[in-house]
């Protein structure tokens, strides 16, 4: 199981002070020593924490799987287009849902309601090589419509399992399992992101069809009072040994 880790809220303390510092670039590259298999990033429309500079810069100078994350528009599409045709290239992209007023991602992309789009994307970036991913509930709904669009993947929500109180997290992990096998079952590589902690991991970094989790709030926060290797290697560690590894 693959540790890719969201350096999005380093760029949010840079921006609340304005300046240069911290810089999420060198967070990625920090990141990647410490054990990362990969980095993620999310450019909102306004920009409020990754800017296209900073973009540029992972792609340029972070030499690991990268995962843009983005809304499925236009100006996005073209930027991982751009990408994609240059240096190494993108290894993955994944469109999620955004509303300009949220804090954070509240929930799935509804792929059914999706309009023409979407779609579109999916087949421009997934020919340029890009491993196109739909943030989705687990929901086989969902993840069979994003099949029929042409994902390559989908990255199931966390967020309800991980913010539910302890006693209600079986069932939602539960959930997620049987939500991982209907996207292997579809051929679909599956992934896992949103909320999760040292916490929370566990039974989800359990399900064997998750080939890769996606943290970043938590391990920036925790970072503040730990270092970025000692949380990376914590969270590696919880990961193993749920693996049975």
């Amino acid at each position: 199981m693959r540790l890719s880790v969201n350096i999005d809220h380093v760029a949010t303390l840079r921006n609340a002070r304005g300046g240069h510092l911290p810089c999420p670039v060198a967070a990625a590259q920090l990141c990647v020593a410490a054990g990362a298999d990969g980095i993620t990033f999310h450019m909102r429309e306004d920009r409020r924490h990754i800017r296209d500079q900073d973009v540029r810069r992972l792609h340029a100078e972070v030499t690991t799987r990268l995962n843009f994350e983005m809304a499925a528009t236009p100006e996005m599409v073209a930027l991982a287009e751009e990408l994609a045709g240059s240096g190494q290239g993108l290894a993955a992209c994944c469109f999620v849902p955004e509303k300009r007023e949220e804090l954070t991602t509240e929930g799935g992309l509804d792929v059914t309601r999706a309009g023409p789009f979407l779609g579109e994307a999916i087949a421009r970036l997934a020919t340029r090589g890009v491993e196109v991913s739909l943030f989705v509930e687990p929901d086989p709904v969902q993840i069979e419509a994003a099949r029929a669009l042409g994902a390559q993947a989908v990255e199931l929500h966390t967020g309800t399992y991980a913010d539910a109180a302890p006693d209600a997290r079986p069932a939602l992990a539960a959930r997620l399992a049987e939500g991982a096998r209907v996207a292997a079952g579809l051929g679909l590589h599956c992934h896992a992101g949103h909320g999760l902690s040292f916490e929370t991991i566990t039974p989800i970094a359990a399900i064997p069809e998750i080939s890769e989790v996606s943290i970043g709030h938590f391990l920036i926060g925790a970072a503040v009072f730990e270092g970025l290797p000692s949380v990376i290697a914590r969270m590696r560690g919880l990961m193993r040994a749920a693996r049975g590894v």
